[in-house]
């Protein structure tokens, strides 16, 4: 039977695939908990609708809805075609001994699982299973991972499986034992330095991440962690506009990348870890106009051409293998109505806001009864 309002937001494990979701019916208004996983999707204002508790219309993320499936069947069949390091690792990542010192959320796991189906699984898998690109020749999937779901644990695991692999078959193509990370701020930067396989407090090591007996393996990689503004260069027009008689030309391709990447310079074929990836959107050019008209949206733009503008001068350097996005709104604007927004084309993972609410992941909402009475003031 359904209910006017929902007296009971957890419905599900952390630790487990959902099995509830709360429904809401627009006809009747009522909610239902409905049995089975919600689909991959998200919510969108209802078009025309000035109601304040207008509950939205929910668009589905086909691509999720294709692959979770698959990765089920997968995963119940022992993983097939996976190499023995993540093999290792997989099963690391779920032993049940540990459970006492630490056990990975579903999402997280499913996350990083996703990725390496993606990657390993027999191609017969992944048969009909497209990713669009978004534009440019850089290769890019997406996890969208709800805010307090633990996304940086999960780029710990990625960094992790592609270091211990690569380091372990040096030959094979598919991974890279060099992990550019970029970061939307200073501060996101600074708590990311756990990332580092030898800092102080990694999480390699405090959250069990990696065995004991692969830690140095795991240290013969490199993890470069840059915040965004370091991809900024000067270009041509800019470099025209300088009044100082010092007027040098703009940096070459392999300038820039020395000076980006220091001491991983050399480097080839980098795995990039792009956080917060709804900042790195590639413009369109034929909205560049539009976007500077739009006070709110130019900053972003300007962050956005740095960010994809510098990763597309790496790649033309260096190679990039592919970037991995995290984000948990992963939308870009879309150059047309203020405000418009376009979701990335190439997630491949979804655990949005309403899974983790009803997961426990995150602090359920509450709401706020004003209380008009008089305070008893000899009280």
């Amino acid at each position: 039977m359904g209910k006017t309002t929902i007296d009971r937001l957890i419905v599900n494990s952390p630790y487990e695939e959902p099995r509830y979701h709360w429904r809401y019916d627009p006809a009747t208004k009522l909610f239902n908990l409905a049995e089975g996983r919600r689909p991959a999707g998200y919510v969108i204002a209802t078009p025309g609708s000035k109601a304040f508790d207008d509950p939205g219309l929910f668009v589905e993320i086909p691509l999720v809805n294709a692959i979770r499936p698959r990765l089920k069947q997968w995963r119940k069949r022992g993983y097939p075609g996976v190499t023995s390091i993540t093999k290792r690792l997989l099963e690391h990542w779920q032993d049940p001994e540990a459970y006492d010192r630490r056990r990975f959320f579903f999402c997280q796991l499913e996350a990083v699982e996703t990725l390496i189906w993606l990657t390993e699984a027999p191609e017969a898998e992944r048969t009909g299973i497209e990713i669009p690109g978004d534009g440019g020749e850089i290769l890019r999937q997406c996890c969208k991972m709800a805010t307090g779901s633990g996304k940086t644990i999960v780029m710990a695991m990625v960094i992790a499986w592609h270091i211990l692999n690569k380091v372990t078959n040096p030959q094979d193509a598919r991974f890279s034992k060099n992990v550019l990370v970029i970061t939307p701020g200073l501060t996101v930067k600074k708590r990311l330095e756990v990332l580092y396989p030898a800092a102080e407090g990694n999480y390699y090591e405090a959250f069990d991440i990696v065995p004991q007996a692969l830690l140095d393996k795991l240290r013969q990689g490199k993890v470069l962690v840059r915040n965004w503004h370091a991809l900024a260069w000067e270009s041509e027009e800019q470099l025209k506009k300088r009044k100082s008689v010092d007027k040098h030309g703009a940096k070459s391709d392999e300038a820039y990348t020395r000076e980006v990447l220091g001491e991983m310079a050399n480097a080839r074929n980098l795995l990039v870890i792009n956080d917060e990836a709804h900042h790195a959107w590639r413009v369109n050019p034929e909205a560049r106009d539009k976007y500077l008209r739009q006070r709110d949206l130019k900053d972003s733009a300007e962050e956005a051409t740095v960010w994809i503008g510098g990763l597309d001068r790496l790649h033309r350097a260096r190679g990039l293998l592919k970037c991995y996005d995290f984000s948990a709104t992963p939308f870009a604007p879309s150059g047309g109505k203020s405000g418009e927004e376009t979701l990335f084309g190439w997630i491949v993972s979804d655990f949005g806001l309403n899974d983790a609410i009803e997961s426990g992941l995150v602090k359920t909402p509450c709401v706020v009864i004003r209380d008009d009475a008089v305070p008893d003031a000899k009280t």
